[in-house]
């Protein structure tokens, strides 16, 4: 209960409420993009900066690697349970969504860890920025195989028309893997992780008013913009599956454990797993549907867009970060 008292937490709250009172409130396009944009520079800087005082240790290469693992797992695990009730390219795109990472549920899972004094590792940041891709990369691999698998069934059976065989054409990889790993935000985060990392101390003083006292405050206005998204979209949960609901709310915990017993294998402090889990839990609605939507046309975007800014980032948000991090807490020594 105390983390709902944090700023943060009730302006998304409250932007949850203003939109379901249908008011005209609103935030520009152009400035949620820049505060999104901000936020992940100044947690890229926080990252560079905590990186610049260690080295690549073995612990940071296990935190990495277990990151990566969890970022394969998580979508194979989701595709294999999801094929059973959806139709197989939904499949793919849900899974995609749940094995990729929210950015803003991470950042405020960090604020949640400054403002409790629960020291983590700043290359958590560069953790985040590994888990984006590889779920994507899968979900378009499967959805060509789909696509390959039913061209060849269709010159089987009939003759299909000019428009059908379109769809059927599998999707660039190249493109789709030059997009992942281009993406302007991602490079943002990891460009500015660099420069902090290079500038050090030096660089933390000189940017501590941009990247440490407004953060706070940006992160509220931002959230405050999640809360009338979330809410605005909330019409899209119209008429979902209760099997599609529940895997909203139960998957991302099924995912938390098993990042919880990834970190507990490496050993990994208090903090970092409270991460870790954070990440696993999470499920993108910025970066994924926005590739999804083009590399898998034939999926729908009400379901993986609807679950998770519907459902599973309110809960993680509201839930999900405090009850994560006791577990952590009380489970890591």
């Amino acid at each position: 209960m105390h983390s709902l008292l944090d700023p943060a937490i009730l302006f998304f709250i409250f932007g949850v409420v203003a939109a379901s009172l249908k008011s005209n409130l609103e935030i520009p396009p152009a400035i949620s993009r820049f505060l999104s944009l901000y936020l992940l520079m100044a947690l890229g800087l926080k990252g560079g900066f905590a990186l610049s005082k260690s080295s690549f240790t073995q612990e940071v290469a296990a935190s990495l690697g277990v990151a990566i693992a969890l970022a394969i797992v998580i979508p194979l695990i989701g595709y294999f349970i999801l094929k059973r009730v959806l139709p197989h390219f939904d499949a793919a795109a849900v899974s995609a969504t749940y094995g990729s990472v929210s950015a803003v549920t991470f950042v405020t899972a960090v604020q949640y860890l400054d403002n409790h004094e629960i020291s983590y590792g700043g290359y958590m940041a560069a953790a985040m920025a590994l888990m984006e891709s590889p779920a994507i990369i899968l979900a378009v691999l499967l959805a060509n195989n789909l696509r390959h698998q039913s061209s060849e069934s269709s010159l089987h059976t009939q003759n299909i028309s000019t428009d059908q065989s379109k769809l059927t054409e599998p999707i660039s990889f190249r493109k789709i893997l030059h997009e992942s790993f281009t993406d302007g935000a991602q490079l943002l985060l990891l460009g500015s992780m660099l420069i902090g990392l290079i500038t050090g101390d030096a660089g933390k003083i000189a940017m501590q008013p941009f990247s440490g006292d407004l953060f706070k405050g940006m992160l509220a206005f931002f959230l405050l913009d999640m809360g009338l998204m979330t809410a605005r979209n909330s019409h899209q949960l119209k008429g979902m599956p209760v099997s599609l609901i529940a895997y909203a709310v139960f998957a991302p915990i099924i995912h938390a454990c098993i990042a919880l017993i990834s970190a507990l294998i490496i050993d990994a402090s208090a903090g970092d797993a409270a991460l870790l889990m954070v990440l696993a839990a999470s499920a993108s609605y910025i970066a994924v549907p926005a590739v999804v939507r083009t590399a898998i046309p034939e999926a729908r975007p009400s379901l993986y867009f609807g679950m998770s800014l519907g459902i599973t980032f309110p809960l993680n948000l509201l839930i999900g970060i405090p009850a994560y991090t006791y577990v952590a807490q009380y489970v890591v020594q």
